[in-house]
Parts: C-alpha cells; structure tokens; sequence
C-alpha cells in the first residue's frame, strides 16, 4: 500500500496561517480545532480551517516544501492558496538593489 503526506496549511481565527505536515488532513484539522496542546500555535486561534493542502509520495519531498512554505510571506501563501502562480514568481523575486537584475556595471 502507498503512503501519502500531506503538507497543510490552516487559515487561523486571527488572519494568520499554520503550515504543518500529516499523512491524514481531515484528523489533523480536527486534532487543530478541538485544541489538543495548549502550547501549540493554533491553540488560541482556533477555530481553524483548512486553505491548502498539497500530496506527496516522498516524505523527503514533503518535508522540504513544508520548511520552504513556512519562510514565506503572508502575500505568497495567499497567492499560492488562490492557485495565483504568476503572483508567486513576482513576489518570489528579489527587490534589493544588490540583485544582479538592478546591477548597472
């Protein structure tokens, strides 16, 4: 039997997200919203809902995409979560004058 992994990503009460990891999504939400750790994140921002969720085969692979998704800006997890790729690249590009891209010399 294959295995699954899932990465999730759970829009909180307050307007944040929480970007975790489970081979079962639904259990995983509901473990969130009956507020199982009094110490984790979602716990006084519950209720919470799910706003994406990618499959994987390779947990390798899942692991990797989830520590990349919890780097990036509230604006990129909104983009991906619209299914917005053109905004991802745009907002994935660097914007400091150092950037090659702005070089002049």
């Amino acid at each position: 039997m294959m295995k699954f992994y899932y990465v999730y990503m759970l829009r909180c009460r307050d307007g944040t997200f929480y970007t975790g990891i489970t081979n079962n999504v639904d259990v995983r939400v509901d473990q969130h919203n009956a507020g199982i750790k009094p110490d984790s994140y979602t716990y006084s921002r519950r209720p919470v809902t799910l706003a994406f969720v990618q499959e994987f085969m390779d947990p390798v692979q899942a692991i990797a995409f989830e520590k990349r998704l919890k780097k990036w800006s509230k604006a990129k997890k909104e983009a991906l979560i619209k299914g917005d790729f053109d905004l991802i690249q745009i907002l994935a590009e660097c914007r400091n004058a150092t950037h090659s891209k702005y070089k002049t010399d």
